[in-house]
């Protein structure tokens, strides 16, 4: 759905809702917009819309109409676009609808068998009573109608995208993730025992010095040895925060947050047996034990110094390397198979409706008897036989009115002697056959909307057009063509910066259907 909302002008905040097809705006009372402004011409413009595609044209107003600071004939919309009219400035706003969908259900009853009942899709089915059909149950009418209310709002591939895109979030949240924890935790726990190790030996080495709790005589030089590997720094202070080692910061405070919620944990006597370990980041693991030694006027152990030991070991590098390469690896392997289950899914939803499309219309044009699949899909088979329901009942009403239905003839023929009229025509020419499918184009024409024969014959022209409102302005001509037993039908258009006239003629054939239609460009 289109809207234009005024943001300029003495209507600024005003919105006006376009609906299907033309929508004339200006100050005259019959206008389907009536626009109260100076300057506005009684019939200034008109918007078009067909479907998620828009095109305004001018409609010979005295002032003349501007789509983003250029002056227009016709041309096509997007979301976003600025019309510019006199005292008033329109932005394009495209607002995708919500569909509230409804099923029909029949009731037979007594009074009448024909009676029709309406009820609505949101209705819950009753509890059932195995316990097996509980779970199916409850996904079904309690976690499903959440997913129906994202999809009232977005495209339903967006959406699946989304739910796969949050199953490999989980995917890696509950089974990747857990493994690297444990890994970790696992290293982490090897690299306490290493600094218990490295306090037992501080404490071996120095049993007299801290005995007599003459800490500066404390020799740690092995810490900074080759055997001490991975030890970034060290600090080793009494009780109350001094330092004691390494020599540079002799006699002075610990300041560092670590060593300082080390002292904490240590003043606190059920503490004292334990390590203390932290994860510091940047791949560092600090890790700080309590020193004891006998004291002989109390008869027991005490806490005489505390050594707090910063840890980079290269195995701690390289298991958050093996880490982060694990994690990159599920991703992307998750990802992969995501996309191509995605794209699974997409495909054989959308292949049993594309069939059934394309065999309403060889029904309707007399080819195929009824709809028929080949793909297993049996939540289709309702709406398969339903619509076989209403070709036969249409079949019927045709047969009542006119007799035996005339079946259609095929394009071809048709669209062979157009293709004749083609190579004698001195301009752009573009051919379509009944079902606005590209057949031919001349190298005046491929030079003119940009569209190659080689690479577009046998697409929608929709599919192919770069510009949906040039598309839709052919379409509808197509239409007007066929709708008035093939008279010509004319159009301006801007293309390439150029008022182009299109004019378009549908062939009618004996059956009375349009078999093709013969477009021409002329430079207005």
């Amino acid at each position: 759905m289109f809207k234009l909302v005024a943001v300029g002008g003495k209507l600024r905040g005003k919105e006006f809702i376009l609906n299907e097809g033309e929508n004339t705006l200006g100050r005259a009372s019959d206008a389907d917009h009536i626009i109260p402004a100076d300057g506005i011409s009684k019939k200034h413009i008109c918007v078009t819309v067909h479907g998620d595609s828009a095109y305004v044209e001018d409609l010979g107003s005295s002032n003349g109409t501007l789509v983003n600071g250029k002056i227009i004939k016709k041309i096509s919309l997007k979301d976003g676009d600025k019309i510019a009219l006199p005292n008033v400035i329109f932005q394009v706003v495209y607002v995708l609808e919500k569909k509230v969908i409804v099923k029909k259900r029949v009731i037979k009853t007594s009074d009448d068998d024909d009676e029709d009942a309406y009820d609505d899709l949101e209705q819950k089915d009753p509890m059932p009573a195995p316990i097996m059909a509980k779970p199916i149950w409850f996904f079904k009418n309690k976690i499903m109608p959440i997913i129906y209310g994202f999809n009232q709002q977005y495209e339903w591939s967006a959406l699946v995208g989304i739910l796969l895109f949050i199953f490999i979030a989980l995917n890696i949240g509950f089974t990747i993730m857990p493994v690297l924890r444990e890994s970790r935790s696992i290293l982490e726990r090897e690299i306490a025992l290493r600094g218990k190790q490295y306090a037992a030996e501080v404490d071996r080495l120095n049993n007299v010095y801290l005995r007599d709790k003459s800490l500066d005589q404390v020799d740690v030089r092995f810490l900074d040895g080759e055997d001490a590997e991975g030890v970034q720094r060290y600090r080793l202070f009494d009780m109350e925060g001094r330092i004691y080692r390494p020599v540079g910061e002799l006699n002075t405070i610990v300041n560092d947050s670590f060593s300082v919620d080390a002292l904490k944990f240590y003043r606190v006597e059920k503490n004292q047996d334990r390590e203390f370990l932290r994860d510091l980041g940047d791949n560092v693991i600090g890790i700080a034990r309590a020193i004891k030694a006998h004291d002989r006027s109390l008869g027991r152990d005490m806490v005489v110094a505390v050594i707090t030991i910063y840890f980079s070991p290269r195995s701690l590098a390289r298991e958050a390397s093996n880490n982060s390469k694990a994690y990159l690896e599920s991703l992307i392997t998750s990802g992969l198979v995501a996309i191509i289950f995605f794209g699974i899914l997409y495909y054989m939803t959308i292949r049993p409706l594309e069939e059934m499309k394309y065999q309403i219309e060889r029904v309707l044009r007399g080819r195929q008897k009824e709809l028929e699949s080949k793909s297993l899909f049996k939540e289709l088979y309702p709406l398969r036989n339903t619509i076989n329901s209403i070709l036969i009942r249409i079949k019927e009403l045709q047969n009542s009115e006119s007799g035996d239905v005339q079946q259609l003839e095929e394009d071809g023929p048709y669209l062979r002697t157009l293709k004749e009229f083609m190579q004698g025509s001195q301009g752009p020419v573009l051919i379509l056959n009944s079902e606005k499918v590209i057949q031919n184009i001349n190298p005046e024409c491929e030079d003119l909307i940009g569209i190659r024969e080689n690479a577009s014959s046998g697409q929608s022209l929709l599919d192919t057009a770069r510009d949906q409102g040039f598309a839709a302005t052919l379409i509808d001509l197509c239409d007007r063509s066929a709708n008035n037993d093939g008279s010509n039908q004319k159009e301006t258009y801007e293309i390439g910066g150029k008022q182009i006239d299109i004019n378009v003629t549908a062939l009618i054939g004996k059956d009375k259907f349009a078999k093709g239609f013969y477009i021409t460009f002329v430079r207005n």
